[in-house]
């Protein structure tokens, strides 16, 4: 586990959340996308700067935004 991400436990009270509307292509996991939005977040660096083990850079980014604008 890396210093950004969220624990086991985090995670569980997290997850029930989330939006869970399925699109046409299969998301990509939800835990890694929010670990990898947190990384940024917490850490101050901008979305390129992001670790590969989070997935492309892009994902959370969109992700991010669409979450923002949805509230949630």
């Amino acid at each position: 586990m890396n210093r950004y991400d969220l624990t086991d436990f985090e995670w569980r009270v997290i997850e029930p959340l989330l939006p869970n509307k399925p699109r046409g292509v299969p998301r990509v996991d939800d835990q890694k996308v929010l670990n990898g939005i947190f990384w940024v977040l917490r850490s101050g660096a901008p979305w390129r700067d992001m670790p590969e083990r989070y997935g492309p850079y892009t994902t959370c980014y969109n992700r991010f935004r669409r979450w923002m604008r949805a509230g949630i």
